[in-house]
């Protein structure tokens, strides 16, 4: 059985985490760069700006789809569906939600994904 206060809790510590992270990258929420993002100055810079820019932007689409996810696993606890999968049907088996408890596919409609 699914302790859902538990899952909210751990849910809510692991978001905070990831929002921190995105902030040290330099980005918001949503994973979009901030626009006062100094990167490197100088046109000699160029390549090497926009690959850091590159690596960044990976790095927080990343980061904010792990958000997404946990804000649509909070949702699923609020609208009383959490645990179930959001594509099948099925339960999510508990193990795997202690595991991951952002998850909301089983394994076998992530597999296919």
């Amino acid at each position: 059985m699914v302790d859902f206060d538990e899952a909210r809790a751990e849910l809510a510590k692991e978001r905070t985490k990831l929002v921190h992270q995105l902030a040290e990258l330099g980005a918001t929420e949503t994973g979009e760069l901030r626009s006062g993002l100094n990167l490197g100055e100088g046109f000699a810079d160029a390549g090497a700006i926009t690959a850091e820019r590159t690596e960044l932007l990976g790095l927080a689409d990343a980061l904010a789809q792990q958000v997404a996810e946990i804000d649509e696993a909070v949702e699923a606890i609020e609208a009383g569906t959490y645990g179930v999968c959001s594509s099948c049907g099925q339960d999510i088996p508990a193990a795997r939600l202690e595991a991951r408890p952002s998850s909301t596919l089983c394994v076998s409609c992530k597999s296919k994904r």
